[in-house]
């Protein structure tokens, strides 16, 4: 896909995979809009894309994932700057090793790696189907297969928290909300997609498993290439690794988890969407 005139979201864009994944789409002339939790940063990279890429066709929206409100603020202002949007790559999200509440009472975890960019797509829907063709980009993990079972009474963490099982839970569920949304676009020539990026050399790595991974040029590839190939062309509601197509964990694959999952998470943000 020639992305020269495409108007691409890549969230998260200020470090590791996002940063990558944007410096890569502005390299090919796409106009990028860059999304960053703080302004101060989000300038400082602005500009150093800028400078790597001479590509001046790039924008910054500062949103704070933790908050849904400060989401449904960025969803706003990008609908009223942006007449297109081509391609969403939700790509933010975060580990916390402790049990955390947002201003809303909802799970860290569970709001910034999943309910954030399930707000932020619904929102931003509209804007994607006029633009269309168009892509959502999901970046998920090969972690949701770390989940046996789903503890429905604990998607917050009430009962008992535990990091690794919050992030596996977290990715799960945006693997079966956006599988469940590319049934309900079938039609509408808004593709939806999921990946895992691989083993990474992120600040999030860091932060949870404490290990070494493989370049954020590697983690960026298949982002990129879900956002631009000719080849997956109207290809929707599959899960992406290496720029191949994988199976998903049983848990994912039930229709009954995936509709669940919809509709809590809808229930969830319901107060964020009109």
């Amino acid at each position: 896909m020639d992305v020269k005139d495409k108007t691409i979201l890549v969230t998260g864009a200020t470090d590791g995979i996002g940063r990558q994944t944007a410096l890569d789409l502005a390299r090919m002339g796409a106009h990028v809009l860059i999304h960053g939790r703080s302004k101060e940063k989000g300038i400082r990279v602005l500009d150093e894309l800028n400078r790597e890429t001479c590509n001046e066709k790039l924008a910054l929206y500062v949103a704070d994932f933790s908050s849904l409100a400060d989401v449904r603020r960025m969803a706003d202002e990008i609908k009223r700057e942006q007449s297109q949007l081509h391609v969403l790559v939700n790509n933010a999200g975060s580990f916390f090793k402790g049990h955390e509440l947002n201003a809303d009472g909802l799970e860290m975890t569970f709001v910034v790696n999943h309910l954030a960019s399930f707000l932020l797509t619904n929102l931003l829907l509209d804007l994607l189907k006029e633009s269309a063709p168009a892509r959502v980009v999901t970046v998920a993990s090969g972690a949701h297969r770390n989940l046996k079972v789903i503890d429905w009474q604990n998607l917050q963490g009430e009962k008992s928290y535990d990091e690794f099982d919050a992030y596996a839970l977290s990715k799960l569920a945006s693997v079966c909300t956006m599988n469940e949304l590319a049934d309900r676009l079938a039609g509408s020539r808004v593709t939806v997609n999921t990946l895992h990026p691989g083993v990474i050399e992120t600040k999030l790595l860091r932060m949870s498993y404490n290990m070494q991974g493989a370049s954020v040029e590697e983690g960026a590839q298949t982002s990129v290439y879900l956002a631009t190939e000719p080849e997956v062309e109207g290809v929707t509601g599959k899960y992406f690794s290496h720029k191949v197509e994988k199976p998903i964990s049983d848990l994912a694959g039930d229709p009954q988890n995936r509709k669940r999952f919809w509709d809590i998470s809808e229930a969830l943000t319901a107060k964020y969407i009109d």
